[in-house]
């Protein structure tokens, strides 16, 4: 398909027909055409809304779970292994509207994180992140989402090492 299609269209069209991020009630809006920017929003709707009506933190949580970490699989490439290792969530007030979430990387980040990935095999790298409503005002949720990266072939040493250890 990426003959066809350019890659910013099949993430956002995968992601959007996808029926588990589509449980999410996030919608990808827009990504740049080098992946270095995707935006978000999460619709308040019936799906989503809890019992006292703001949205339910799964969903804002669940929305924005997997995009960094493809996201980032896919501008660093195939020598790459990368997982989501953990998030920190802290909800700082309720939502009652639609929310909104920008998932960035600058070209010098990407270079830092390849240079580190050289240098040190493997990295745990932590990005912030801001759920807020349109106008980017108010922070209604942040998260520390903690990125493991290593190059392939360590990655793949590692695992062999492990598994023998056992």
């Amino acid at each position: 398909m990426n003959r066809f299609f350019k890659e910013s269209t099949l993430f956002k069209v995968m992601f959007n027909s996808s029926p588990m991020y589509k449980r999410s009630c996030g919608k990808i809006t827009f990504v740049s055409e080098d992946l270095h920017l995707v935006k978000i929003k999460i619709a308040l709707s019936y799906k989503n809304k809890n019992y006292v009506g703001s949205m339910f933190g799964g969903s804002l949580f669940s929305a924005t779970d997997p995009i960094y970490m493809i996201q980032l699989m896919l501008i660093l490439g195939n020598d790459y292994v990368v997982w989501d290792k953990a998030t920190e969530i802290k909800f700082k007030r309720p939502v009652y509207k639609d929310a909104f979430v920008n998932f960035e990387f600058s070209k010098e980040e990407i270079q830092e994180i390849k240079q580190k990935v050289a240098s040190q095999n493997e990295l745990d790298y932590v990005k912030q992140l801001n759920i807020t409503d349109e106008k980017k005002e108010i922070i209604y949720t942040e998260l520390n989402k903690t990125i493991y990266i290593s190059n392939k072939k360590y990655y793949k040493e590692k695992r062999k090492k492990s598994s023998l250890t056992k």
